[in-house]
């Protein structure tokens, strides 16, 4: 049976056959597609000669009915900042309902009450669906650093006759029924220019170049339980392979260049897929999840009601803070909201301090608005941005220049950022808990044995970046030409200018010869050996500092993957190159 006559059956099934062109309205196809189809069904025996489903096609539909659901609502919803910070984007009220409680009802007004819901960003605020519904909750405890493939994993026993359904899906109309004849997976008659999906004529989801644009997909599907077996193997297959952690879930129904299951096309105008406050707000412009503080106060840095702030987009998560663009007045802003655990890693007011000391030097635009408190930032948003090329050159001299002018400027701050001290408070904030590391505790005896050498050839102290990473490293178009400037000052205190060396390259993934070359180009191919030395000894202590940072923050829920990995072993390789270079007297 083909999806044509799946549709025409599941018709017949639900509602009494009255004449060819009103069962071709009501099952969206065409007059010829509808005769052929009742032909085929009759000859299968599913529809005797009045048009009415048989006992065969009634014992078919129980078989293929839906038996569950699977919700997926462990990601943080990243577009939805700045009002996703206090409010998972499932739980975003749209006309005074949470979208997952319409989206529960719905399921239930077809019968449907097994639904497991897949959490992790803010999971406690999901508990008392529990009570209220009866869901059965799975936590998914590496939603910051694997996408919903891995959510959808974790909930592979679940499935048979199943529905899988994003959170962000607000339905005018109930998508789901009680009679289901087939897998399908759900897209909208729109367009949409950034989809490289399309439906063909014979229902087929068929992958086209993403310049010509495709049909707007939904995300709902539907599966029985020989695709969800199909499934089943897919994705546990993908997930062996550590590269597709980041991958949709979807990729597992692809094969040779299309769907193993067919469309269920839907009007756009039934659907609406909430990844944005701006599509938000479109929807509901009066929900009570429109307000947010960032919101708040952006409003009354610009004195201008929130309804004025236009174009937010959220840009790429950084590893410390969230930040979003918005357009007032005609003009592009950027606004920093920090990050999960932030409070506890950063004094905001030394930063304030640190933007007061530098205001007017070159080294970067002056915020438009910094609060201390908060830590929101409000800076402009310079147009044509790139970061710096760490393979490239002539990017790592101008890098480099950049470094040695703020460091002769010799700028002073009234806090120190005191390595070794941040490396034993970053560890206190792991709460008594062990390392993940099994041998962290040599490894740390080892780094902070190099601590006198370090202090002994220190020339001197001034203001330093302590996170001069080639992302930090801004290079946007003048009409004087390219210019450079140093972004994310919030690590930045007195200290030995020479650390921002290394945290460039620990950054950076440098091997030695290519530490050697970046201290090369800082000291223009001049550097005293000591100093040398000194620079590798900083990157065996600043790898087990951001080891211990990346320690805390995955306790938030934050993991870093290859980062956080590849600093603990600068701590230990580098602890090695550094006693082979000076000799136990000093190590």
């Amino acid at each position: 049976m083909n999806k044509q006559e799946c549709d025409v059956l599941r018709t017949l099934l639900t509602e009494p056959f009255v004449n060819q062109r009103i069962l071709a309205k009501t099952a969206g196809h065409s007059l010829g597609v509808i005769n052929r189809s009742i032909k085929n069904l009759t000859e299968a025996g599913y529809l005797n000669a009045n048009m009415q489903p048989t006992k065969q096609a009634k014992q078919l539909c129980r078989q293929r009915a839906p038996k569950n659901a699977v919700i997926l609502a462990a990601g943080f919803g990243m577009r939805m900042v700045p009002i996703n910070l206090e409010t998972p984007k499932a739980l975003l009220e749209v006309n005074g309902e949470p979208m997952i409680k319409r989206t529960i009802r719905q399921l239930h007004d077809v019968g449907i009450t097994e639904i497991y819901i897949v959490v992790g960003f803010m999971k406690e605020q999901f508990e008392y669906l529990i009570d209220e519904y009866g869901v059965e909750l799975i936590v998914n405890p590496y939603y910051a650093s694997k996408n919903n493939i891995w959510s959808l994993k974790l909930a592979l026993d679940k499935l048979s006759n199943s529905y899988i359904i994003p959170c962000d899906i607000w339905c005018a109309k109930n998508p789901f029924r009680r009679c289901e004849l087939s897998s399908w997976y759900m897209a909208s008659d729109a367009a949409d220019s950034d989809s490289n999906i399309r439906v063909n004529r014979g229902g087929e989801l068929t992958a086209v170049p993403k310049s010509k644009g495709g049909n707007a997909m939904v995300g709902i599907s539907y599966l029985l339980e020989k695709d969800c077996e199909i499934l089943r193997n897919r994705i546990g297959l993908l997930c062996q392979d550590e590269k597709n952690h980041s991958i949709f879930w979807e990729s597992a129904l692809y094969e040779n260049g299309k769907m193993t299951i067919p469309a269920r096309v839907v009007r756009a105008s039934d659907i609406a897929e909430i990844n944005t406050y701006e599509q938000l707000r479109e929807l509901d412009g009066k929900s009570n999840h429109l307000r947010s503080e960032a919101l708040d106060t952006i409003a009354n840095v610009f004195h201008a009601s929130p309804d004025s702030l236009t174009d937010i987009a959220v840009l790429k998560k950084g590893m410390t803070n969230r930040s979003f663009l918005f357009t007032y007045d005609g003009i592009k802003y950027i606004m920093r909201v920090p990050g999960e655990g932030t409070k506890q890693l950063i004094d905001r007011r030394h930063e304030a301090g640190v933007y007061k000391a530098i205001r007017g030097r070159g080294l970067c635009d002056d915020p438009v608005f910094i609060d201390p408190d908060s830590g929101y930032k409000i800076t402009k948003y310079l147009d044509g941005v790139r970061v710096a090329d760490k393979d490239d050159e002539n990017d790592l001299k101008r890098c480099m220049d950049k470094l040695r002018e703020f460091h002769a400027m010799k700028l002073k701050a009234d806090h120190e950022f005191d390595i070794f001290g941040q490396i034993e408070f970053y560890e206190k904030l792991w709460e008594g808990q062990p390392s993940i590391y099994k041998d962290y505790e040599k490894t740390k005896a080892n780094v902070l044995s190099l601590r006198p050498y370090i202090e002994a050839h220190v020339q001197t102290k001034v203001l330093t970046h302590m996170d001069a990473v080639p992302d930090n490293f801004l290079f946007y178009k003048t009409n004087e030409g390219e210019q450079l400037q140093l972004t994310d000052w919030e690590y930045a205190g007195m200290q030995d200018p020479h650390v921002d060396i290394a945290m460039f390259c620990i950054y950076s993934f440098y091997d030695r010869n290519r530490v050697d070359r970046l201290i090369d180009i800082y000291f223009d191919g001049d550097c005293p050996k000591d100093t040398r030395v000194k620079i590798y000894c900083y990157i065996a202590a600043c790898g087990l500092l951001w080891s211990n940072w990346c320690e805390y923050k995955s306790r938030q829920g934050v993991e870093f993957g290859e980062y956080s990995l590849r600093q603990y072993r600068y701590a230990k390789d580098y602890y090695k190159i550094a006693q082979n270079e000076t000799g136990e007297e000093y190590v």
